[in-house]
């Protein structure tokens, strides 16, 4: 059994050395240059969609006169939510292919702004509650995880 522990464990710190080998080959690969520009173009997408949520926020509810224009709007909505953390994470994802400390914070520092979005979902449920229909948290979250990767996909730069 210690033999069995002992060589479980062997392995484990043999797979962290060669993940992190693998991470110290990726944060090299561009300089600070090529890798600014790209960072900053997630950056700026994603403070427009952080804008448009305060001005939503900021706002009475909206009012709909059918189901449908409400569904519509809420999908809207949660589409944004979607780019929103898709821009975030491709601002990491470039960021993280330099090793350019100012590159990295730079794209760290506003992963924050998913708070706006958290602030946007409860205020779309405080909203639907007062039309008398209900808007679960938890299933718009499920979503915004399913489709990041995909909406990643349609946003990363060549």
């Amino acid at each position: 059994m210690v033999k069995f522990v002992t060589m479980r464990r062997s392995v484990g710190l043999i797979g962290l050395q060669v993940l992190g080998l693998a991470a110290i080959t990726s944060a090299g690969d561009r300089t600070a240059d090529e890798a600014r520009p790209r960072v900053e173009h997630h950056l700026i997408e994603a403070d427009q969609i952080v804008r448009h949520f305060e001005s939503v926020i900021a706002e009475d509810c909206p009012r709909f006169d059918t189901v449908a224009e409400r569904r519509a709007y809420i999908d809207g909505e949660v589409d944004r939510v979607v780019l929103l953390v898709a821009h975030l994470e491709e601002a990491w994802s470039e960021a993280k292919r330099t090793s350019d400390k100012d590159v990295r914070r730079a794209a760290k520092a506003p992963r924050a702004q998913v708070g706006q979005a958290q602030s946007l979902v409860t205020k779309l449920q405080t909203c639907i509650g007062d039309g008398g229909a209900s808007l679960e948290p938890r299933a718009i979250w499920r979503r915004v995880e399913q489709e990041v990767p995909r909406r990643r996909a349609e946003i990363a730069l060549p």
